[in-house]
């Protein structure tokens, strides 16, 4: 089995990049999108809902423009208090 841990993402920025970000059901996604991106242009899609749908995942869509931006805004994603998970 192959360690990704060890290889660097190698990509060409700018890029479009994707956020799944898991939020309780009642939870607002594009609130939540708009607090960490303020006014950069994002999408928030519907993804999936738990079996008992206390949880829901959503897909949040945008162009980053560096490694560093990328993982950035991961780390402000993870970092909110109404976000679950961040994939």
């Amino acid at each position: 089995m192959i360690d990704l841990s060890k290889h660097k993402l190698e990509l060409e920025y700018p890029c479009d990049w994707c956020y799944k970000i898991i939020l309780l059901e009642k939870d607002n996604p594009h609130d939540i999108a708009k607090e960490i991106l303020y006014k950069r242009d994002h999408i928030v899609i519907d993804s999936k809902s738990s079996k008992k749908g206390k949880f829901k995942s959503y897909n949040v869509n945008l162009t980053v423009h560096s490694d560093e931006d990328r993982t950035k805004l991961h780390k402000q994603f993870e970092a909110h208090k109404d976000i679950k998970m961040v994939v």
